[in-house]
């Protein structure tokens, strides 16, 4: 979607900093959490099904809220959000497959990647060199996710961590997909959301229906529990829905890179996450791996705002999920 991001920046008075900064730190927060809760209600037989419903429960307020400016939709808009939907429905299945196969800590942080992908893509589309502080930071977080991905010893990456590196090249797609299919640039940024999850939706009801891809999401909801239930709705509430109202409201107060900037702090908090309630653990490597994930990537977005602001902070919030896309 066009990044609210890009909206003019208002005056802000610092003391009054936190009442803007902490809602913004809340929902890095739940995104780092819904790995870990991705996870606990997902097996690899329920992906899609559990898509399905994940996203059918938001997809009617998110109509509802907006259907004026729906309405007001080109049809070269809804062709250009909905070639966005198909690329989301791609990122989705990516990273809940990915989480189902690899532990909530390393979902996390090796999706963060997509920080590092995307101003390197948009250095090689626009064929301009990125600075040579980014192109080490870039260096150090793939360091970082060889080590994370070897806690346990050199092993080769499990099929998880695989398919988590695809969704953060996927995200890298998608942000540059948004910044350059012309005709969702003036879209309002809600109808766009709206479409592309629907599209993203359309996908996943499709599959369900293809026999061989797990249950359907009728009877995987049946088969629920208070807690499977709890975790569906903090997926579908929290880390869409409300993630996506918290960053429009949040970069009509602050700056962008205060909000990439918290934004950003999502991989820590999944390895947080993953280790407290999720029981996870890190040998030697995978701690250094992880120190060295964080840090790449703090450096690299620093390094690339100020080398190539427009191509790296005109799209997106600096985590690639511009409220859409939680694992």
């Amino acid at each position: 979607m066009t990044s609210p991001l890009a909206a003019p920046v208002p005056s802000f008075v610092p003391r009054r900093a936190w009442l803007t900064d902490l809602p913004v730190l809340l929902i890095a927060v739940v995104w780092g959490a819904s790995y870990l809760a991705a996870k606990g209600v997902t097996t690899p037989r329920t992906v899609v099904a559990v898509l399905v419903l994940r996203f059918a429960l938001v997809l009617p307020v998110l109509a509802v809220a907006g259907w004026r400016r729906l309405r007001a939709l080109t049809a070269a808009q809804w062709r250009g959000a909905g070639l966005l939907g198909l690329i989301l429905s791609g990122i989705f299945l990516l990273e809940t497959y990915g989480v189902v196969h690899t532990s909530a800590t390393n979902a996390g942080l090796i999706i963060s990647l997509t920080m590092i992908f995307t101003p390197l893509a948009e250095a090689v589309v626009t064929r301009t060199r990125p600075p040579g502080s980014f192109v080490a930071a870039a260096g150090l977080s793939v360091a970082g996710v060889v080590l994370l991905t070897q806690g346990g010893g050199f092993t080769a990456p499990s099929a998880g961590d695989l398919l988590m590196l695809l969704a953060a090249l996927a995200r890298t797609v998608h942000v540059l997909a948004m910044a350059r299919v012309r005709a969702v640039r003036t879209a309002d940024s809600l109808s766009l959301t709206t479409v592309q999850l629907g599209g993203a939706v359309a996908v996943f009801a499709v599959l369900a229906s293809v026999p061989g891809t797990g249950p359907s999401p009728w009877s995987v909801a049946a088969g629920f529990g208070a807690g499977d239930w709890a975790a569906l709705l903090f997926l579908s509430v929290f880390c869409t829905l409300a993630a996506f109202f918290v960053q429009m409201w949040a970069v009509r107060r602050s700056s962008p890179s205060r909000v990439s900037l918290l934004l950003g702090t999502e991989p820590l908090w999944a390895a947080a996450t993953g280790i407290a309630l999720g029981g996870e653990h890190l040998g030697a490597p995978g701690v250094l791996g992880a120190g060295l994930v964080l840090a790449g990537t703090t450096w690299g977005r620093r390094a690339a705002d100020r080398g190539s602001r427009p191509a790296a902070g005109s799209v997106g919030t600096g985590s690639g999920r511009d409220g859409l896309d939680a694992a």
